[in-house]
């Protein structure tokens, strides 16, 4: 029974981290608040985390194969290929860089649930009103963009390393409001996550390495392939989405989750002071 448990635990937290990932939601906001809600048993020491965002990303990875081999290839001749393969480095160094440096401010400072239900508050309302201000896009193709676009893209990510800001939220918002159109920013935004997240969980596992046990593996592996299949069908499908539908309805589905989530956990604080 305790292993049945273990493994529906997995397969949910799993669906809610594929589905979450890609989205300017916050999967971490998610996260928190289904483990909460559900009282979820998987592996201890964020070992599962890291691997149900391997998961995530390789779905990526699978989906933009072959123009990332196309890129490859054509980089020793190609001049938007060698723009694109260096703006993509250059957007990733900041956050790289402060993940590192602030890692330990941020799990025992901001790695609240209490910031987490704030930021995506505080995001939706962004959201909401960038979709109303960014009119005309100037940049449509993520290999054309000039080399300080992704230097700025890059900053706009370092936003995310405060929890329920969203990886994907903050890069999508920023290049739309640097008049990236709304599926190119998208696009970029899955480009961005690919060195972002493998660096991020890489450092994460190197540093939860002692919490790995052959106990969990099969735990674990369930994780990884539900990841993937769930985060490989919301990605197909969703750059086609916003660039009909915008991005509005994050914003309010944001502002919805992050003030239950607030509600739930200042009464269910109160309740326990007063008890």
């Amino acid at each position: 029974m305790e292993l049945l448990w273990k493994v529906v635990s997995a397969i949910i937290l799993a669906l809610v981290e594929g589905i979450t990932e890609f989205l300017p939601v916050s999967s971490t906001g998610h996260m928190i608040l289904v483990r909460e809600l559900l009282n979820l048993d998987v592996p201890p020491g964020h070992v599962f985390e890291i691997f149900i965002q391997f998961g995530a990303i390789l779905s990526i990875c699978v989906i933009y194969s072959k123009h990332l081999w196309e890129v490859g290839r054509a980089v020793p001749h190609s001049e938007n290929a060698q723009r694109f393969a260096l703006g993509l480095f250059i957007a990733f160094l900041p956050a790289a860089a402060l993940g590192v440096l602030l890692s330990d401010f941020i799990t025992t400072v901001l790695f609240s649930k209490y910031v987490v239900a704030v930021a995506l508050v505080v995001g939706g309302v962004a959201i909401i009103l960038i979709e109303r201000l960014v009119k005309i896009p100037q940049y449509y193709g993520v290999e054309e963009f000039p080399l300080s676009l992704y230097m700025k893209i890059g900053l706009c990510q370092c936003l995310s390393l405060i929890p329920g800001v969203s990886r994907s939220g903050a890069t999508i918002m920023g290049s739309m409001l640097l008049k990236v159109e709304r599926g190119a920013a998208a696009e970029f935004s899955f480009f961005l996550a690919i060195p972002t997240m493998l660096g991020a969980a890489a450092y994460s596992l190197y540093k939860s390495w002692n919490n790995l046990f052959v106990e969990d593996l099969f735990v674990i592996a369930i994780g990884f392939v539900v990841a993937f299949v769930s985060a490989y069908w919301v990605a197909k499908r969703f750059i086609t989405f916003v660039s009909n539908h915008g991005f509005g309805i994050f914003g309010w589905y944001r502002i919805v989750v992050g003030s239950f989530m607030l509600g739930y956990f200042l009464l269910k604080d109160i309740a326990a002071a007063s008890a």
